[in-house]
């Protein structure tokens, strides 16, 4: 019998202690054999890992590495029971959520002046046939001054910070409420409301600003052809305690070995990510 935990660790690069109980799922979706002809495509991630000094608890570690080029299109019928889960958990979502949504509103509308709801311009899934970017506004609890943007630009030294990673560790542009918020990624809820639209979807690829695509190179082209995500590979595997090119690589695995069984397991790994509030800043 094959152990697909065994699998994910040689071929993905993570410690046998970071895999969660559902193992078999997870690498069952990840993992890519050789197909029994021995040419079929393989991921093997090799190279150093990242600095266990940099992770507050364990969390999974991925090698660096070169991923496979090739690019398999999803299936039909994966990318309609997505849609139809994307649907079904987004409308359920905003539901349930909306007394929290209304709580939420009012504490960052008290906390400091301006509109409770912020919108950041990133760009969305490409169509095929070329033409202009496409980009939408993915909805946030405000968790920022209103003058965050001019705030960053006045400091030189953040501004070199921030465009290594576009996050700042000690960032002094966040309001009183927007710390809780962004640590336990409430602040994320509204874009609940961009899966109801077709957006975003539950699970993909981070969602990114224009600028921010140079950071992907060749891999570009994969990234635009997928829906991002309200959470994702990279979520559920640091956050904040990994690099940006770290954060690229797994964007790419997810690509390639995308199913509803991924999905799954990432969804249930968020909450408890969520919880922890591991990698979170």
């Amino acid at each position: 019998m094959v152990d697909l935990s065994s699998i994910i660790v040689r071929s993905v690069g993570w410690k046998r202690s970071c895999l969660p109980g559902s193992a078999r799922l997870f690498a069952a979706s990840v993992a890519i054999g050789t197909g029994g002809s021995g040419n079929g495509p393989s991921t093997h991630l090799a190279g150093d890992r990242t600095s266990p000094e940099m992770f507050p608890r364990p969390v999974c570690e991925p090698y660096a590495g070169p991923l496979n080029p090739v690019f398999a299109p999803a299936s039909p019928v994966y990318l309609a029971a997505k849609r139809g889960l994307d649907i079904f958990g987004s409308l359920i979502g905003l539901i349930v959520l909306s007394p929290l949504f209304l709580l939420l509103y009012v504490l960052v509308r008290l906390d400091s002046p301006g509109f409770g709801f912020h919108r950041r311009r990133v760009l969305a899934r490409q169509s095929l046939d070329g033409g202009a970017v496409e980009t939408f506004d993915a909805f946030k609890f405000r968790t920022m001054v209103v003058n965050a943007d001019q705030l960053l630009e006045s400091r030189p030294e953040l501004m070199r910070e921030y465009r290594k990673a576009y996050k700042l560790r000690r960032d002094p542009r966040v309001t009183r409420i927007g710390g809780p918020l962004r640590r336990s990624s409430l602040d994320e809820l509204p874009q609940l409301w961009n899966v109801l639209r077709g957006q975003m979807s539950l699970v993909g690829p981070r969602m990114i600003t224009p600028p921010e695509l140079a950071h992907y190179g060749a891999d570009a082209a994969r990234l635009l052809a997928v829906k991002p995500g309200l959470t994702g590979l990279w979520q559920v595997s640091g956050r904040a305690n990994i690099s940006y090119s770290e954060r690229v690589r797994l964007d790419m695995l997810y690509i390639e070995h995308r199913s509803l069984w991924l999905d799954g397991e990432i969804l249930l790994r968020t909450f408890g990510c969520v919880f922890n509030r591991r990698g979170a800043i």
